[in-house]
């Protein structure tokens, strides 16, 4: 049986972090003695990912997306748990685990700036002591896949941000590492870039068998490359499944696009309208009612086309946040109404 790439067990990371009011008296006050509050960043997630595998690790802003990737990439030590990734334990930084990984994160630059990026390229190439040949070989066959051309020779300072991002990942691959930390590597960029950015990573799976953990707001970059997503909430794992699967387990609902022949009408009566557009209707109905909404038009209306599709990934993700934000207040205002009882008593 193979070993899964990564594995992560109860893995927990907590920050110690200073706190005191605004005002010159509290800063006064913290000189002398600072109070401090614990922040529970990761709280016992737990994950396998298989090697070859491209999983979506998604999850709203301060969900800790970053703080996990930046555990198993060994940037950052963990409170509790265990991470173990190719057999390696992350955080002793073993340098034969570092020739193995390697971590992309958006708008950050590794490259020298002033230097173009042929020269950072050799730099890499020294670090990780990579045989002259098969080093060229493999950045001239990055160059060529993300058509960087004669940009390679030009002082990285100025590029733009999608020119600068496509030499980031010639970098960060050169030593052709098994597995791939993508913290959102394609914030900012256009959708032009997006696309050459996702073809190139799903190039360089299917070509070398990486594993590839990608953190990602733009869910077209999910989409394209994830077929199973990890979404976590507070620190929390909520869902480990097929990206198809989410849509069913958080989401019962079916939206339906109706166009009639002759023009636009009241279809209250068939669901909740979405959105009416040049004639094109949009209904949300439930998932078991989908099949019998479905009849009654064709049956009552001059329908001249029909489709019947899942909601849109990014409402169901915002309905799983939502979920997880209602259960997380319902669980703070019973601990408060417990802790108010027991003091009456």
């Amino acid at each position: 049986m193979t070993e899964p790439a990564i594995r992560v067990a109860g893995l927990e990371k907590t920050f110690r972090v200073p706190v005191r009011e605004a005002g010159l008296g509290a800063a006064v006050r913290s000189l002398f003695k600072r109070e401090h509050r614990e922040v529970r960043a990761v709280d016992g997630v737990s994950f396998t990912v298989e090697p070859g595998e491209i999983v979506g690790f998604l999850g709203p802003n301060g969900a800790g997306k970053t703080t996990t990737l930046k555990m198993l990439s060994g940037l950052l030590h963990p409170t509790g748990g265990d991470a173990t990734v190719l057999g390696h334990t992350p955080a002793r930084r073993q340098a034969a685990f570092l020739r193995r990984i390697t971590m992309v994160m958006g708008n950050r630059n590794q490259l020298q700036w002033d230097l173009p990026a042929l020269d950072s390229f050799e730099l890499i190439r020294a670090i990780y002591r990579l045989e002259p040949s098969d080093f060229r070989r493999t950045r001239d066959e990055f160059i060529e896949i993300l058509d960087l051309g004669e940009l390679v020779k030009k002082p990285v300072r100025n590029l733009s941000l999608g020119e600068r991002m496509k030499m980031e990942f010639v970098g960060a691959l050169l030593h052709r590492p098994q597995v791939l930390f993508l913290d959102e590597p394609t914030l900012g960029l256009d959708v032009t870039m997006q696309k050459r950015i996702r073809t190139f990573v799903a190039e360089y799976n299917r070509r070398y068998g990486a594993t590839v953990l990608l953190t990602s707001h733009y869910m077209a970059d999910v989409q394209a490359l994830c077929r199973r997503v990890i979404v976590i909430h507070h620190g929390r794992l909520l869902f480990d499944g097929g990206l198809a699967e989410l849509a069913t387990s958080f989401d019962a609902t079916k939206t339906i696009g109706v166009t009639l022949k002759d023009g636009s009408a009241d279809l209250s009566a068939y669901g909740e309208i979405l959105s009416s557009d040049d004639g094109r209707i949009l209904l949300r109905v439930s998932r078991a009612d989908a099949p019998e909404v479905t009849t009654r038009l064709l049956r009552d209306l001059p329908v001249a086309d029909l489709t019947i599709e899942d909601p849109p990934i990014e409402d169901v993700i915002e309905r799983v946040f939502a979920d997880a934000k209602d259960e997380r207040d319902d669980a703070t205002a019973a601990a408060k109404a417990t802790a108010a009882t027991a003091a009456s008593d």
